[in-house]
């Protein structure tokens, strides 16, 4: 018998197998080439929002919420370029406390904007991390139904420590999703506070979420977002909630009368809904309808977009200047040494910051 032969009758005889695949599917890799992001002109990216491009209207969103400076430059033309072909829009601000379910309401009420023939933008704010400034950004995957429509544009954005809940670049986002043809944008805020000033002052229609049931709910809430709210929805009235999601409303709204009649002229109004069971969306539908129709006709709409568009150029002078200050190359190669001193407890934090600025304006 051969050496062959016995390898072949052998009960230990190993088998060669398959070869093994290669670790990186040179297919996908082909195709991660060529769908690599190319760099457009201010051109490409108005002609591609104007178009409705999805995919342009979001590289040209990460575009401005990129912090280098020539990004920067590129985004705030694409702006004003836009700003010529925006729409007339409805920008409505939903905040509310932890646990309302601003999500479900969302996804719910999103569905009943778009199905009265509306396009909608979901701009969908989620807090940054203090110690390493990720942001899950997971508002599309709880907003199934809702991403999946094609009237629909969700996008979510992290806060990046900016006040108020929303992103440092909302507002020019919004401009871009109306030039895109969105006529309905939603700002979902990260939760409620007196910060919050800064979302409302973006938005035309403000809506608080509040739940019932969930302790003292005047006592619980501050009254700056009540003041600050032109209507309160209390969420997840269904089954045995029903009766305290009720009682809920009376309260918020005996709370409401004593407070100073809105800058708008408006009466707040609070309602009851569910989500769950697609039950008085509607009714909130309308009460938004009636505000912009009321404060169209008194004049107030018009007033407030142009008071708005006054605290944007505050905001970007305030944003520049930061920039400008830590971009500083004396101011950075101050930085450590001042930090130093005050961890030491040798400089006071005034007198820290009093060099830098000195050095600044080069008054030292």
């Amino acid at each position: 018998m051969t050496d062959s032969e016995k390898e072949y009758r052998s009960a230990l005889n190993v088998q060669k197998g398959v070869s093994q695949p290669p670790s990186v599917n040179p297919n996908v890799v082909s195709r991660l080439r060529k769908s690599r992001k190319r760099v457009y002109t201010v051109g490409e990216y108005v002609d591609g929002i104007l178009s409705g491009n999805r995919t342009i209207l979001s590289q040209a969103i990460t575009l401005l919420e990129s912090s280098l400076p020539g990004h920067y430059e590129v985004a705030q033309t694409v702006i004003e370029r836009c700003l010529l072909h925006k729409v007339d829009s409805v920008r409505i601000g939903i905040t509310g406390v932890p646990g309302a379910g601003k999500s479900t309401f969302i996804e719910t009420f999103g569905k009943l904007v778009t199905s009265h023939g509306h396009k909608l933008a979901v701009l969908a704010i989620d807090p940054s991390s203090e110690q390493t400034g990720g942001s899950i950004l997971g508002d599309k995957t709880r907003m199934e139904t809702l991403s999946t429509d094609p009237n629909a544009f969700i996008r979510p954005s992290p806060s990046a420590g900016t006040l108020g809940g929303v992103a440092r670049k909302t507002r020019e986002t919004i401009i871009l999703c109306e030039a895109a043809g969105f006529d309905t944008i939603f700002v979902e805020t990260v939760g409620v506070g007196q910060s919050e000033t800064v979302a409302s002052s973006m938005v035309d229609f403000f809506l608080l979420l509040m739940l019932a049931g969930a302790g003292d709910e005047l006592q619980g809430i501050k009254r700056g977002i009540m003041e600050m709210a032109d209507a309160i929805a209390i969420t997840k009235a269904d089954g045995t909630n029903r009766m305290k999601a009720e009682m809920a409303r009376i309260e918020y709204m005996n709370a409401l009368h004593l407070y100073p009649t809105p800058a708008s002229g408006w009466t707040p109004k609070v309602l009851t809904c569910s989500a769950l069971e697609n039950r008085g969306l509607e009714e909130v539908w309308q009460v938004i309808e009636e505000y912009v129709q009321y404060t169209r006709s008194t004049g107030y709409f018009e007033e407030w977009r142009k008071k708005q568009a006054v605290v944007r150029m505050h905001e970007t002078i305030m944003g520049c200047l930061k920039s400008s200050f830590y971009t500083h190359t004396e101011i950075e190669s101050m930085l450590p040494e001042l930090e130093k001193q005050l961890h030491d407890g040798v400089i006071t934090s005034y007198t820290a910051a009093c060099k830098l600025l000195n050095k600044y304006f080069g008054k030292d």
